[in-house]
C-alpha cells in the first residue's frame, strides 16, 4: 500500500482515528438536530401527512391536550376556577384539540354542525360543557366532565 494512501486511511502520524469518528458523529448529531427542529416547528396539517411522523404527532397531541385538561380540572377542584370558567376552558381546549388533530376548524363550528361531521363523538361532551358554562341552573359536575374530556382526548383516533 502506498504511504500516501496509508496516511489517508489511518490519518497523519500522531492522530487517532477516534478524532475522525468523533467528527463524523458530531456532524450526524448536528444534522439530526436541524431535522428535529424542522419537524417540531412544522404546522400540524403537514405533520398529519408525513408517514411515520403522523402517529408520533397524534400521540404527542393527545398527551399535551390531556395534560392541559387535567390541569384545568385540578384548578377547578382546588377552587381557582369557577364551574363556568372551567367548563369554558375545557370546551376551548377540546375544540383546539379537535382542530389540531383533524384539521377541522372546530373552534368556529356550531354544535349541530360538529354533531353532523367527523367530530360527532365530541358533540355530547361539547354540549355538556356548554350547558355547564351557560346554564346557571345546571347541576353538571365539572370535575367529572373534565375527567371525561381527558378520556375523550386520550382515546381519540
Amino acid at each position: 500500500m502506498p504511504d500516501d494512501l496509508l496516511e489517508f486511511v489511518s490519518g497523519p502520524p500522531g492522530y487517532s482515528l477516534l478524532w475522525l469518528w468523533l467528527g463524523l458523529a458530531l456532524l450526524v448529531l448536528v444534522i439530526a438536530w436541524y431535522a428535529l427542529v424542522l419537524v417540531v416547528t412544522m404546522p400540524s396539517h403537514r405533520l398529519r401527512r408525513i408517514p411515520g411522523v403522523e402517529e408520533a404527532h397524534a400521540r404527542l397531541l393527545r398527551y399535551r391536550f390531556a395534560k392541559t385538561v387535567r390541569s384545568i380540572t385540578q384548578r377547578h377542584r382546588d377552587g381557582e376556577l369557577s364551574a363556568e370558567q372551567a367548563s369554558a376552558a375545557l370546551s376551548c381546549t377540546l375544540r383546539s384539540f379537535l382542530h389540531q388533530a383533524t384539521g377541522t376548524r372546530a373552534q368556529y363550528m356550531q354544535l349541530r354542525t360538529i354533531a353532523a361531521s367527523d367530530l360527532a363523538p365530541a358533540a355530547p361532551m361539547l354540549e355538556a360543557l356548554g350547558s355547564a358554562q351557560f346554564d346557571r341552573a345546571s347541576s353538571a359536575d365539572v370535575g367529572r366532565l373534565g375527567d371525561e374530556t381527558e378520556e375523550l382526548i386520550r382515546s381519540w383516533s
